[in-house]
């Protein structure tokens, strides 16, 4: 069977970005992560570094969209 991986990065600029949101948010965590391979890491611990990483990506474009609704009704 054929792998469909689509885990690519659409803007290659934003790679370095990503690599450090993941490094912050698993500090906040309480998750230590080293540079490069991290394949000792648990699922529940990976989980838990993706899950947040989506939460606050959401929060941030709630928050984005927010001011954009109310600077179009300001006008």
């Amino acid at each position: 069977m054929p792998s469909n991986n689509n885990n690519q990065i659409n803007i290659p600029e934003s790679k370095n970005a990503m690599y450090s949101f993941k490094h912050e948010v698993a500090n906040e965590l309480g998750i230590n992560l080293k540079q490069g391979y991290n394949g000792d890491l648990t699922s529940r611990d990976a989980g838990s570094i993706g899950g947040m990483m989506v939460k606050k990506m959401i929060e941030a474009q709630e928050q984005q969209m927010a001011g954009s609704a109310s600077r179009s009704m300001n006008r």
